[in-house]
């Protein structure tokens, strides 16, 4: 088999194909159902796990009351079978099931639950024989449907604990009922959750990419090679980066041999652009800029207004609502014209669900009408809700996925704000001590329902002796979710103050963080290999979805041709022509 002089190999087809789904006992991602309201619930989970009759088909065998509720069954009228509490006088007064949970197993927890009228939260809660207390997770439960809770913890010791059902009391209404059906509680060790974590990736951040590759003649090409060079991944995996960089040679090579995504950590905020009212100095957001886009690095604008009233330019916090006004209006129309088409994204207004020091001052739409403005000036990037505990901590009940749903609909409901390219952003920031991966996910699996692109955006972990471990425990969880669309990391030298989660220490030397993270930047990109046509000329490569120079060489007369190839999970199929002149 040769070239003639006008030979060439076509590459007739290339398609996307992914890997075939879990088994039936594979721990899952369902985002599908999470936020519906049911008539009737869907079937348990795990067929309930370790739960004793967890859709009520034997009475209530295997539950017991928890304080002074008295519980029964009842049956709706299509004869499904559900679990009542009446006669409460206190939150945690429900129906209860005891399980031996066994230290260090990842547990995740759902269960449909209903109330008797009105809108209430309704908490899942762990209780063991002491008084520790573990909450895993948490949703809102109305009249009238079926509403799915999802969460689940991490045991921090063996020991059996209580499943209870914590409800607020919005009011000295005693006649009000939490009913609840298909409760599950599946144990996973630590090495299941991490296989499921690889499928997972190996379906959502990879694509199987069939290359048939014959001659002019349209005969096979057997033996011919073909040899994938990635030039960049298509998943933004990044860090943090502060004005240090403009100083120090070191913090430049180290992180432009990393990173193609970033945040700056203070430099563009309001109180670091206008330390003096009317002063504006973007001298250093600029420098941090250019140096950026020399490399190719993307950036992420952080942030155009901070909501907490300690975070305000300290003349902002004087000033009275009319000038607050004004003064707001300049800043907004500063920052983003003067960045307009450089950032691939703005958190608009930070930490939105815990602080409202603007709509204290402005009026409760003064968040959602700087939403409004920011796509005005610049319509182009992704405007995120950029919030913290959303994922860490399910006992913060004021940033909740929940309430974090309820928040960004009534910014998208604003006048103006109907076509924006909204994001959800959520920070990351986990204190010392195991990160509960079920609660993660389960959080994820509910923002994920919205359809918007997620950001996890400052991952930051708190000094541990298992620091490293459970940094690439969250990276891996957030990577490996399919709802996830990029991770900023908030870490990085010691030179820089990142004296929390430090990557390099003063001599640039890897901290066992920054072993972490290293070695994620090589496992999620494509290492160069060649690969081999066979009889038909097809060659099948698993490839990271990405940019990639393809090069396809003869077998005897080693002839070679390369071409770009990008690679996506949403890229359909297409032929690609490549012509070899030997």
């Amino acid at each position: 088999m040769k070239f003639g002089t006008e030979a060439y190999v076509l590459l007739l087809f290339l398609w996307l194909l992914l890997v075939s789904g879990l088994g039936v006992h594979a721990i899952s991602y369902d985002y599908s159902a999470t936020t519906e309201c049911l008539v009737e619930p869907q079937r348990a989970l795990y067929g309930g796990g370790i739960i004793v009759n967890p859709e009520f088909d034997h009475s209530i065998e295997g539950w017991t009351v928890f304080g002074k509720a008295a519980i029964e069954q009842r049956i709706s009228k299509e004869g499904n079978r559900f679990i009542v509490a009446r006669n409460r006088t206190q939150p945690l007064d429900s129906f209860s099931q005891k399980v031996q949970l066994d230290k260090g197993i990842i547990y995740s927890f759902s269960a449909w639950v209903q109330l008797s009228e009105g809108s209430e939260t309704v908490s899942v809660i762990f209780k063991g024989d002491s008084s520790e207390v573990m909450h895993g997770g948490q949703v809102t439960a109305e009249h009238g449907c079926w509403t799915l809770l999802k969460g689940g913890i991490v045991a921090n010791i063996s020991s059996p604990v209580e499943i209870l059902f914590e409800w607020t009391m919005q009011s000295e209404n005693t006649t009000v009922e939490i009913w609840a059906d298909s409760v599950s509680l599946q144990p996973f060790t630590k090495q299941q959750w991490r296989s499921h974590q690889d499928k997972s990736i190996e379906k959502v951040r990879k694509s199987m990419v069939r290359f048939q590759i014959s001659e002019a003649t349209d005969s096979a090409l057997e033996g011919a090679r073909v040899l994938c060079i990635q030039r960049k991944p298509r998943f933004p995996f990044g860090c943090g980066m502060n004005h240090h960089i403009l100083e120090s040679t070191e913090y430049q090579n180290w992180f432009a041999s990393r990173f193609k995504y970033t945040t700056f950590t203070n430099e563009m905020k309001w109180y670091s652009t206008e330390t003096k009212q009317g002063q504006e100095n973007y001298t250093i957001p600029d420098g941090m800029l250019k140096f950026a886009k020399h490399h190719g690095i993307s950036v992420r604008g952080h942030n155009i207004f901070w909501d907490n009233p300690k975070e305000q330019p300290e003349w902002v916090k004087s000033v009275c609502p009319h000038e607050l006004r004004k003064a707001a209006a300049r800043r907004i129309k500063s920052v983003v014209s003067r960045y307009r088409g450089e950032l691939i994204a703005w958190d608009v207004v930070n930490e939105n669900l815990h602080f409202n020091f603007f709509e204290n001052k402005l009026g409760g739409n003064a968040s959602a009408e700087y939403y409004a403005k920011t796509y005005q000036l610049d319509p182009k990037p992704i405007l995120f809700l950029n919030e913290y505990n959303t994922i860490e901590y399910c006992r913060d009940k004021t940033a909740t996925p929940v309430n974090y749903m309820k928040k960004l609909e009534q910014i998208l409901s604003f006048p103006g704000c109907a076509n924006i390219s909204a994001g959800i952003g959520l920070q990351g920031h986990f204190c010392s001590g195991q990160p509960n991966l079920a609660y993660m996910r389960s959080a994820l699996d509910l923002l994920g329902t919205a359809g918007l692109p997620i950001w996890v955006t400052e991952v930051s972990v708190a000094r541990d002796a298992n620091q490293a471990q459970y940094l690439e425990e969250i990276l891996r969880e957030a990577y490996a979710h399919p709802a996830v669309d990029g991770i900023i990391a908030f870490a990085g030298p010691a030179i820089a103050g990142f004296n929390e989660t430090t990557l390099v220490d003063e001599n640039f030397q890897n901290t066992p963080a920054g072993d972490v993270v290293d070695m994620l930047i090589n496992e999620w990109k494509y290492e160069p290999r060649e690969a081999t046509a066979d009889s038909r000329g097809y060659v099948d490569v698993s490839l990271y979805h990405g940019d990639y120079d393809v090069t396809v060489m003869h077998p005897i007369t080693n002839s070679s041709k390369t071409v770009n190839l990008s690679v996506s999970k949403d890229v359909p199929q297409e032929s690609i022509t490549v012509k070899i002149r030997t």
